[in-house]
């Protein structure tokens, strides 16, 4: 590959004030889930020319959800203020395929790309959490392999709305008294096993055609429906560059299965990361925040893996103790491995605790911005990612350091874009518009 396709892929996963727990009570930011707080982030990220900066979205919380995830603005609506008051960077979020209809999600996003001038990206998610579908009235969360067929009819009737409009039906010849030409807006038709769906969308087609279409494959189901539509695509690499070599592979792979060019597909590795002028430095910083997770979290957390084991009733300032209870093969066997690595790390309950309430499937850096920048290439010249989905674990302050230290590295060694290339999201990761399909959504 050469040009754009042969340079890094970078985003921003904005999360309130941080990718940890603890990150809120750092921050200056007197509301750091604020319109103007994430416009701030935002900007910051266009700055350092990212490809584009991503918001998650959940349907349900409890006490054990994370603090940034508490409070949080819709992220669509979110994204549509954002566009009026950005340029050039892309902007994603989550909506999920089993809390919304195909109609509402072709039109929002549609008209989010519109808005931005083809800067707009969906997240497609099933929504794994059971506590969701309490709120929105079932009172059981719909089935693993029934939510991922219902996931790509979903994806399949959006792309039909979308294509319902041809890219010059709206022609607005005021001389001839010609608002659209009907013969080139269709209706999709669309009869499956969930949806009935007439179309056509009441919106012209998008500037990018379809707005970027992104998703996160972990389970096999999750795999297939990124290989077969994902355009980037969000992976968990906490299990060393080899691993992420073999995953990259198997889903190049899987997209070519399904008549996909390997470069139509961009695989971005979560990064967590905190940064210092020296590694003892940015150590420190992430002791810091460790120290301030409330342990009740973690004990929660050990409670439900453990629930016979009465963590509560422990000296949290003491080592894990000796088992007392009487516990099967399997539970003793994660009790075990708790008390080993405590004793390794020479860490007491409390601390214990919050090594646990901060476990994440993401990697985790600490380090310098010289270190990251050669870790990135490292993994990105190996294949092990097209590129990286950056989540800071203090949001502000590593961001900064990250646009004013390590992007002027990357851009040195030529792996980094200068400026963006083009004015959609699609022209700077390298993707072209999708063709016009005029065949229905179901044929």
């Amino acid at each position: 590959m050469s040009g754009i396709n042969n340079r890094m892929k970078i985003a921003l996963f904005i999360l309130g004030a941080g990718h940890h727990l603890s990150s809120w009570r750092l921050s200056l930011e007197e509301n750091p889930f604020s319109y103007d707080y994430n416009l701030e982030v935002t900007r910051l990220a266009e700055k350092g020319k990212l490809d584009f900066v991503f918001f998650a979205d959940g349907l349900y919380i409890d006490e054990y959800s994370h603090t940034n995830v508490l409070n949080a603005l819709e992220p669509t609506v979110l994204l549509s203020s954002l566009a009026a008051q950005t340029n050039q960077i892309g902007l994603a979020a989550t909506a999920s395929t089993t809390f919304n209809e195909p109609f509402n999600i072709a039109r929002r996003f549609g008209s989010i790309d519109h808005i931005s001038k083809g800067r707009s990206a969906w997240n497609i998610v099933t929504t794994a959490d059971h506590g969701s579908a309490k709120n929105f009235s079932f009172n059981e969360h719909m089935e693993h392999g029934k939510r991922y067929r219902r996931a790509e009819e979903f994806v399949e009737v959006v792309k039909g709305l979308w294509d319902s409009w041809e890219y010059d039906a709206w022609i607005q010849d005021k001389e001839q008294g010609v608002f659209v030409d009907y013969n080139k807006i269709h209706k999709i038709n669309h009869q499956g096993e969930f949806f009935a769906v007439e179309g056509p969308l009441n919106l012209s087609r998008p500037p990018q055609g379809h707005p970027v279409l992104i998703q996160a494959g972990t389970s096999t189901s999750g795999q297939q429906l990124a290989a077969k539509y994902a355009e980037v695509v969000f992976v968990n690499n906490n299990k060393g560059i080899d691993n992420a070599k073999a995953y990259y592979e198997n889903l190049k792979e899987q997209a070519v299965s399904f008549d996909r060019n390997r470069d139509e597909v961009v695989i971005t590795s979560g990064i967590r990361f905190i940064l210092g002028e020296t590694q003892d430095i940015a150590q420190q910083k992430y002791n810091e925040l460790q120290s301030l997770i409330d342990p009740n979290i973690g004990l929660k957390l050990l409670s439900i893996i453990l629930p016979q084991v009465n963590f509560l009733a422990m000296d949290l300032n003491k080592p894990l103790a000796d088992l007392e209870e009487t516990l099967d093969e399997e539970q003793t066997k994660k009790y075990l491995t708790y008390k080993k690595f405590s004793e390794k790390r020479k860490l007491n309950l409390k601390q214990l605790s919050q090594h646990v309430a901060s476990i994440s499937p993401h990697d985790l850096f600490i380090g310098t911005p010289e270190q990251l920048a050669d870790k990135m290439e490292i993994w990105y010249k190996a294949g092990a990612c097209d590129g990286f989905n950056l989540m800071p674990l203090n949001m502000i302050e590593d961001l900064e350091v990250f646009i004013h230290k390590v992007v002027p590295i990357l851009q040195q060694k030529n792996m980094f874009r200068e400026e963006y290339e083009g004015v959609s999201l699609r022209e700077n990761l390298g993707l072209v518009n999708p063709s016009y399909r005029t065949k229905t959504a179901n044929s």
